[in-house]
């Protein structure tokens, strides 16, 4: 098999950088390529850089390092980019983006991929992202382009409109459902149901209950999901071995879980039939009940909003942590059980023909989901081979769902577009569509306030 070049873009970032380079490094099948760092960071790309030469000396990988500043220098004859960029300061901008609708009366309940917040969020990515996807189209235009920054859907819509480069997009939440799956039927599969595993809330406290219930499901069970990112829908649930319907039992088991644990997706799940994945921390992102300054649903909810300061503190904590290890040259096998976030299966099964099923790939909707628009990203199962990526179809979604996602699909097109060609209609017509805004002045407030603060 030829060496490939796989260059990763925003190789510095703390949610999915560093997973992902670790098992690029790990990969037997990738010995003897080429890997391509690169970062805007100088702080960030010289750690990661040197923590990527040393795991490749103590594991004798073969794999040839390199590192740039710029994406530019490093794409030529790229076999796959990897991007996990993010406009900086994350946290600081992300927070702003909620505080500034406070100020015309809409509480958002968590401002990250949809409301007003996921229009601001997308605002600021899309044109980087387009920069990098318009190079690709240059210097390596049949390389694979594996996107990780969110808004998800908004990001891969940019690259699949705006350009002729290949997309996948890559996301973890569909461990989250896993979680919630096994919190509720921990009992019939035989294993300890997880009473500290009380959110899908990203707090410290939650993660490790959450991450080792979703690993005990996920060997148990399997989920059928489609639909948008963050925005899925449980379509069946069987036993991963017997093939067992397990659908009916978890029903009955979910209603006999507290009914304070997701009260949000309790609520959609009894209203539409299907099971929301995202849990509430996520799915609250895309509803029209969750923001009324009236009833103040986030109470009866309790839709915790980000920890921003505390995300920001792990990520330097993260840094800290392995600019200590590098130094002190420890364990180099402390990294090699790093979990994939999927970027290494689709390289390494498009590479040699695999023939692996991902759960969870956003790709453009070829009829993979009949009553969604040709085009739209959609999240669902793909099939990796020498061919590519295809998506497994699925049976057309119930008509109240479809039409939740439409509306999303529409929102997020009308904002991408918004931001390509400097439209000020696009962008007001994709805050009144937004499920959140229930003012036409409240949004040219908010859009008017968005474009002076962050021009």
């Amino acid at each position: 098999m030829k060496k490939v070049k796989i260059v990763c873009i925003g190789a510095g970032s703390f949610s999915f950088g560093l997973s992902t380079l670790v098992t690029l490094l790990h990969s037997e099948t990738l010995r003897g390529s080429e890997i391509a760092l690169v970062d805007r960071d100088t702080e960030a790309l010289e750690l990661i850089s040197s923590l990527a030469q040393w795991l490749n000396t103590s594991w004798g990988t073969e794999k040839t390092i390199s590192s740039y500043t710029h994406h530019q220098d490093a794409l030529q004859d790229a076999d796959f980019v990897t991007s996990a960029i993010e406009v900086t300061p994350r946290e600081e901008l992300w927070q702003k983006d909620y505080e500034i609708t406070l100020k015309y009366g809409l509480r958002q309940p968590y401002a990250e991929n949809g409301g007003p917040g996921g229009f601001a969020h997308a605002a600021r990515n899309v044109l980087p992202v387009l920069d990098i996807a318009y190079d690709m189209e240059a210097l390596c235009p049949d390389a694979w382009f594996i996107n990780f920054t969110n808004p998800m859907q908004r990001i891969c819509a940019t690259i699949h409109r705006y350009t002729q480069i290949q997309v996948v997009g890559l996301c973890h939440q569909l461990g989250v459902g896993y979680a919630m799956v096994g919190k509720a039927l921990a009992k019939d599969l035989g294993f300890d149901p997880a009473d500290d595993f009380l959110s899908t809330h990203a707090s410290k406290e939650n993660i490790i209950p959450k991450h080792r219930l979703g690993h005990l499901s996920y060997e148990n069970v399997k989920i059928l999901a489609a639909g948008l990112n963050h925005f899925t829908w449980m379509l069946e649930l069987r036993h991963r071995k017997t093939g067992e319907d397990l659908y009916p039992l978890f029903r009955q088991r979910w209603q006999e879980l507290d009914p304070k644990f997701e009260p949000l997706t309790r609520e959609v799940f009894d209203a539409f039939g299907l099971f929301p994945i995202p849990g509430d921390e996520h799915l609250c992102e895309y509803l029209p009940w969750v923001c009324d300054p009236v009833t103040k649903p986030w109470e009866k909810y309790d839709l915790s909003l980000y920890d921003w300061k505390e995300r920001a503190n792990a990520r330097q904590e993260e840094w800290s942590r392995i600019h200590k290890i590098i130094s002190n040259k420890e364990n180099p096998d402390q990294f090699a059980d790093a979990e994939s976030e999927g970027a290494i299966e689709i390289i390494e099964n498009i590479l040699t023909n695999g023939d692996r099923i991902w759960e969870a790939v956003n790709i453009p909707n070829e009829s993979y989901i009949p009553n969604l628009p040709e085009g739209a990203i959609v999240e669902l199962p793909g099939l990796i081979n020498a061919r590519g990526i295809t998506g497994l179809p699925v049976e057309p979604l119930p008509s109240g769902i479809a039409e939740l996602l439409c509306r999303e699909i529409t929102a997020s097109h009308l904002c991408v577009d918004s931001v390509v060609h400097g439209d000020r209609h696009l962008a007001l017509q994709c805050l009144l569509l937004d499920p959140m805004i229930t003012d036409i002045d409240m949004a040219k407030h908010i859009l008017e306030d968005y474009l002076d603060t962050y021009r």
